[in-house]
């Protein structure tokens, strides 16, 4: 997918929504246990009921990996699902890769040329020969973390080096790389006060939003600072959506709460465009 291609379906359904598919099998309706692949039927229902409202869909790796070859048949099932059905929808692997250039190169054939995503994440930490194989792919994403909204985020995000603190330094750096063009960031939203600066470096980036709703991120606040010419934005939401029901009509439950968001989202773009 283009950056172009994603920018239009933002504006064609008025919607900058990216939903985690985080699959827990000790959260998922009961019934669906009963099935030779839950997994995938949760995903599959969940991804028919909100893909009107959403434009972006994002599986946590980690979230299949814990169960094992089972795990990655149903992240195999859900991409294909996806992208068979409904290949408009931007597509994140959350992995947070991040390695020395030839594993790095690996891992961005498995994510981008075996499963076929249109975007990873990944740790910066190791620098730019572990993050340029990423780049290399053309009309792939690199999500690269910069800001996160976990408590220990500004542990090392946050240390000042020469009066610039490392996050800015991370973004900074890395906009001279190799086909950077295809670098996104990860911001969390409840660093809301922090996205005005951060545009100052990269304006025309788009930025993976997690944090709203359940980590305390607020909508209005993230778009204040965080908004471009092209929207730029990717808010994620994952538990208040695919969990806001826990029996047969979870789906619905779950459409119902992508939709308010939608909904949010275009009252935000209609008063600013």
């Amino acid at each position: 997918m283009t950056k172009e291609e994603l920018i239009k379906q933002i504006k064609l359904k008025k919607s900058f929504l990216c939903i985690g598919l985080d699959v827990d099998l000790d959260k998922i309706p009961k019934h669906l246990l009963e099935l030779e692949d839950p997994i995938f039927e949760f995903n599959k229902q969940i991804i028919d009921a909100t893909h009107k409202y959403a434009v972006a869909y994002k599986p946590n790796i980690a979230f299949y990996e814990a169960y094992g070859i089972k795990g990655w048949v149903a992240l195999d099932k859900t991409i294909k699902y996806i992208n068979e059905n409904h290949p408009e929808i931007f597509t994140i692997a959350d992995a947070k890769r991040g390695d020395i250039g030839n594993t790095s190169k690996m891992y961005a054939k498995a994510f981008f040329e075996d499963l076929n995503f249109d975007s990873l994440t990944v740790a910066p930490y190791m620098g730019s020969d572990s993050i340029e194989p990423f780049l290399s792919f053309d009309n792939k994403f690199t999500i690269m973390l910069a800001l996160t909204s976990n408590k220990g985020g500004l542990d090392f995000q946050g240390l000042e080096t020469n009066g610039t603190l490392m996050y800015k330094q991370v973004l900074e750096q890395s906009k001279k790389w190799k086909n950077s063009h295809n670098l996104m960031y990860v911001v969390g939203a409840t660093k809301a006060s922090y996205f005005k600066e951060i545009r100052t470096i990269v304006p025309d980036s788009f930025l993976l939003v997690p944090g709203i709703g359940a980590q305390g991120g607020n909508l209005q606040e993230v778009c204040e600072n965080g908004l471009n010419k092209d929207i730029g934005l990717l808010i994620n939401n994952t538990r208040a959506i695919i969990y806001a029901g826990s029996d047969k009509n979870f789906a619905l439950k779950a459409a119902e709460e992508a939709k308010k968001m939608q909904e949010e989202m275009k009252s935000i773009m209609d008063s600013r465009f």
